[in-house]
Formats: C-alpha cells, structure tokens, sequence
C-alpha cells in the first residue's frame, strides 16, 4: 500500500492525485489485519410469484441468477427481453423468473403452508420458515430482535464439492472466487443474526470443517468482537475419511458467548470415558400427617379420611371418602377388607393429611405413598409420600425411579449422580457418529434414504444446544441453515428430557437436489412450480422429519420405531423365573438333580459335584475396609 501512495505522487494532476489518496484512506480504513475478501460480489434472489412485467429484471428458470435481461415488453405470454449491449429475444412468460439484488427492497411476508399439533396449546409453537434465509432474518428481526437465546447453525462447508450454490449456482473448486463467495454470503447473514441474539446472554454456535474454519474464525473474531471465543472439536465419524493422507474424523463448532453467558456443567464431560454412575443417597419420603399450623381436622376437614393398607403385604392400596364433621371415626374397622389409618395426632387429637383423598389416590396407583410402622398408643400406622418437590424432581430427572416393588405397592427412588462435570473442548461419544445417528437416524424417521447428505448426528446437536440453554428451559433457539431439521428434533428431545418449553425456530430455502433438479428438468417441470417445489428440502425432507418426530407417526400411519437417548431412566417391569424347592437328603438326589440346585447359587462349578460328593461346601472370603473420620484422617 506504501509504494502504491508513492506511485500516486507522481501523478501531475492534483484533483486527480488527492481522489486517489482518499480512496486509499478509505481502503486502509476498511480493512483490518487478517482476513481479507472480495465483499462486493452480487447476490441475486429469484421471486417466483412475482409478476412478469416491464421493466423487470429477469432470468430463465433452473439457470443461472447472474444472466439476467431487462424486460421490454410482455405480449400473450412472450416477454420480449433485452441483453446486455442492447441485443433483444423473445422468450415464453414461464420460462422466466424476476430476480432482485440483494439490498434492492423486496417486503417479504408470510404465508401459512401447513401446521401439527401435539402438545400445550398455550406454550410456544415451533416455526419452520421456507425462504432465503437472508430475507428471514430480516423478518425474524421485527419479533425476535435481542430476544434469541442461542443460534445453532451448520451452514455449507465449501468443500469444493458442489455442496452449495450462489445465485443458483453450484460452487466448486474451479471457482476462483469461491472463498470470497462463501464469506460474503455468511457476513450478510451474520450481521442479521447478531441483531436477534440477546446482547449479554446470547451464544452463536457455528459448525465448520477445515475447509472454513480458519477463515470462519477471522471473520466472527471481526463480527463478534465484544464475544468470548471458542471451538469444539467433535468427532463425528469415528471410521475416517481417507484421501491419501491423514484420516478425518472430526469437525469443529466455534461458540461466541456474550460475556453473561457460560456452559453449564452436566452428567457427562463428553470426552472422559464413561464410569458406572453411582447414586448418593435416597431422597427423604415426607411424613402425610400435618404438622405445625392449619393441623387440626376442623382446619381442613375435607383432609379428615381414612387411608388403606394391607397389613400383610405393608401396602397402601386405596382411600375412603372424608368424614363429615361431627362423625367420629371407628379406629378399629376394617374398610373393604383392609385396615383403615386415620390422622391421629401424637396428643392422640384428630389431625388432618398433607393432601386430598383424590390426590392421594393418584399416589398410590404411582407407587408413591409408603406405610411405615404401626404406633399402638395412638391406634394408627405411620404414612409417607414423595411430596411436591421430590415428584418435580423425579419429571426432571435429578431423582430417578431405580425399582418398584410390586408386593408393597412402592417406588425405590434415588439422587442421581451430581451434575458436576465440566464440558471439555474436546467430544467423543459415539453417539455423535454422524452415520448411525445422523444419515441413518433420518433414513429410519423418514422411511426412505438418499434424502439428504450428511445430516448431523441428533445428539451431537442436542449436547452443543445444552450446553448452553440446560438451565433456560424458556429459551429460543434459531438455525437459519436448517437442512434436514435436527435441530428442532434436538430440542424437543431436550425439552422430552427436562419438561422444557424452548422454542425453535427454522430457516431453510427448498432447494431441490441436482440429480432430482436433472430428472424434474427431462420431464418438462422446473423452479416454482408444484412438483418440483414438492421434492425441496424443505417440504420433503424438513418438514415431514419435524412433523413425523413430533407425532410419533408417518402421514401413511406407521409408526416411529426406536427409542431416543434422553438421559433419563425409566422402571420397566422384567420377567422373571421361579423354581420350586422342596426338602430331602443330599444322598437321595440324583447326580443332574444335585447340579440343577448348584446351578441356582452364583459361581459355583457344576463340574464339582460327583457322585463320591453327596455334600459341596461353599464359603466367600470377603475383605472389609473400614474407613473413619479423626484428627488424622485415618
């Protein structure tokens, strides 16, 4: 830059000389050390509805955005059109398209295409956008301006396979301008998306692979400056990808944090391997009977009633109705066959329950309502429940239901392992394999494969979104490159583990793949109309994926099968095999009798038992540690 200023000096004319100096005061001032690209390439959007008329800036369908013809005239059905250089032809009205460049006004809007239901109407739908997702920002910006918690978005990789196109072109690595393509398009769109996240509490999450990444860097670090910066190394296809030299299997995500936004520490470090999760303690089961104030019968007398209990099995199996005031309760009769408990405070008055007969009855049929011991001075059994607390505990999954017993009527519940593990930079789980959890997850949903290329894996996506909204379960979530839709999947799956209400909200063009655009093109069907906006991405791939997942079932009414990965245990009840066991003598048993009873304790060789041996003695040498608190530890 030095040496062109030199050179400018010498040039004679001063108003001449003095233009040129301030251009490159302007130049110089405009770029910043480190990432450098062409900012000024034409981006152009076709709009299919928009009429043919006069004036119009046009190009033929399926082709080509950047050659465009001026309309001069439109006559039954031809436009008669104008090239550059001022060479005019004719061509057929459906054959062409108007197209508008990026910064010319275009007043998008919405239109309702479809909608599914299965959920609280009163919380907050999902919403699917098919548009240019340029033009969706700057929609998305009059109701979600600073009011997006976090952005997931996984836009084209630019590998120079034809993976993505600018002004419906596919860019590939013949292109010379390929990079400067890519970045000018992301800039656009990053500014946009930069005006909806919450300026302090905000995360941008972007996934890339080393195509981009060191020039994605460059450009958020100039876009994001007031961010905190990371990346994530993930991998994502633990078989590799081998061209001649060293195996891939991973791709990067960089996060921009706003400086009040953090990541969460959770169950897994997503990197350490795996120990068995081992639970602390059992939460404390609360005592029915009322205490303190607001205790006495008369206080609550629709709480005054008696509770059931088998006294045999040690199960509280029902309730009956309140007593009316004035009637006294018989503390000796049997109800139904069972023994009836009445709240009997300990100065032997009548007390009252912590809750209604009818919601006491939806305990016990949960295996919530334990019996404890009987106290013959007050004529009454002790009673406890897994109260308010402790239940939203269980929905949310820091407390899970380990067992059920079926004698009792009753739940074992324990604390689940403390969620105190950092998050590393580093992910390998297997179930972010991009292959079975991603490609063949949405082959499985969908019922057909060839949809979509490399669609991230589920879990991948819903480890990257908690970990920056588990604990905002309100928190809205956007991805303006939505492709197949994972991460709407993610978040549902999120909220399905923790009883969340985030809101997601998709971006994606309905672009058509280039072998269905080839086979469209041969049987007459082109850009805008039914049937090839019918084999877009969006319409059948994202939108069909969303709506499947959340209905549990296809259009055709098949079923989804399969169980997703939440987190969260569930009690199922397992068979199992009883034998009947009698008494005799050891010597009146046959040789295969003797070791069918061995082949009942654990660990004892079958081979061991003979005829010679009508007795095996069996005994388990165990060590015990002792650990005590003192002075030194010992």
């Amino acid at each position: 830059m030095a040496r062109i200023e030199d050179e400018v000096d010498k040039i004679a004319d001063p108003r001449l000389r003095k233009t040129i100096l301030d251009e490159i005061k302007k130049l110089k001032a405009a770029k910043h050390f480190g990432l450098v690209f062409e900012e000024h390439l034409p981006e152009l959007v076709p709009l299919y509805r928009a009429p043919i008329k006069a004036r119009s800036i046009v190009a033929r369908r399926g082709k080509t955005l950047n050659e465009t013809y001026l309309v001069v005239r439109v006559n039954d059905g031809m436009a008669e059109v104008e090239r550059d250089g001022g060479n005019r032809d004719t061509i057929p009205v459906e054959e062409l398209t108007v197209v508008c460049r990026f910064g010319v006004p275009i007043y998008p809007a919405l239109e309702r295409l479809d909608s599914v239901h299965n959920g609280d109407e009163s919380q907050p739908h999902h919403i699917l956008i098919e548009a240019d997702n340029f033009h969706a920002l700057q929609l998305l910006e009059y109701c979600y301006s600073s009011k997006v918690d976090c952005i997931y978005i996984d836009p084209p990789y630019n590998t120079g396979a034809r993976d993505w196109k600018y002004n419906n072109d596919y860019v590939d690595s013949n292109d010379t301008w390929r990079h400067s393509k890519w970045l000018s398009m992301m800039k656009k769109r990053l500014l946009l998306a930069k005006r909806l996240l919450k300026p302090d509490t905000g995360v941008l999450i972007c996934t890339i692979d080393e195509h981009e990444v060191h020039h994605l860097g460059c450009l958020l670090e100039d876009l994001f400056r007031d961010t905190v910066r990371q990346m994530i190394t993930i991998t994502v296809n633990p078989k590799g990808v081998t061209q001649g030299r060293f195996s891939r299997v991973e791709e990067h995500a960089i996060c921009c944090f706003g400086k009040g936004a953090f990541v969460r520490s959770a169950y897994d470090d997503l990197l350490s391997i795996r120990k068995s999760q081992k639970f602390t303690k059992r939460p404390r089961w609360a005592g029915l009977l009322r205490s303190g104030t607001g205790a006495r019968r008369e206080d609550r007398s629709e709480m005054f009633f008696p509770i059931l209990i088998d006294e045999t099995r040690k199960a509280v199996v029902g309730t009956g109705l309140p007593l009316p005031r004035g009637e006294e309760p018989d503390l000796d009769a049997q109800i139904g066959g069972y023994s009836a408990v009445w709240p009997i405070r300990s100065d032997g008055s009548y007390g009252r329950w912590g809750v209604g007969y009818k919601t006491l009855r939806a305990l016990i049929s949960k295996g919530y309502v334990a019996v404890g011991g009987y106290d013959s001075k007050r004529k009454t059994w002790a009673i406890s429940y897994l109260n308010q607390k402790i239940r939203k505990q269980i929905d949310s999954g820091q407390i899970t239901i380990v067992s059920y017993d079926k004698r009792r009527n009753l739940v074992l519940v324990e604390y689940a392992e403390a969620r105190d593990f950092e998050i590393k930079t580093l992910w390998h789980r297997s179930n972010h394999d991009a292959g079975a959890y991603g490609s063949d997850f949405l082959k499985d949903i969908l019922g057909r494969g060839g949809t979509f290329s490399f669609p991230k894996s589920l879990y991948a996506v819903r480890d990257a979104i908690a970990s920056v909204v588990r604990d905002r379960p309100d928190a809205v979530v956007l991805d303006f490159f939505a492709g197949s839709g994972t991460t709407m999947n993610a978040v549902n799956l999120l909220n399905a583990s923790d009883k969340g209400h985030r809101q997601c909200v998709l971006v994606t063009n309905n672009e058509v793949s280039e072998s269905e655009a080839k086979r469209l093109s041969e049987i007459g069907v082109n850009t805008g109309h039914d049937e090839w906006e019918s084999n877009g991405i969006c319409r059948s791939v994202t939108f069909p994926r969303n709506k499947y997942t959340i209905l549990g079932k296809r259009d055709d009414g098949s079923e989804l099968e399969g169980v997703y990965l939440t987190g969260r245990m569930l009690t199922k009840e397992k068979p199992r095999a009883f034998k009947q066991l009698g008494f005799t003598e050891g010597h009146l048993l046959t040789i295969a009798q003797r070791k069918q009873l061995v082949g009942l304790l654990d660990k004892i060789p079958q081979s061991k038992i003979t005829a010679e041996m009508p007795f095996f003695w069996f005994i388990r040498l165990t060590s015990t540690s002792v650990y005590g608190g003192g002075r030194d530890g010992v």
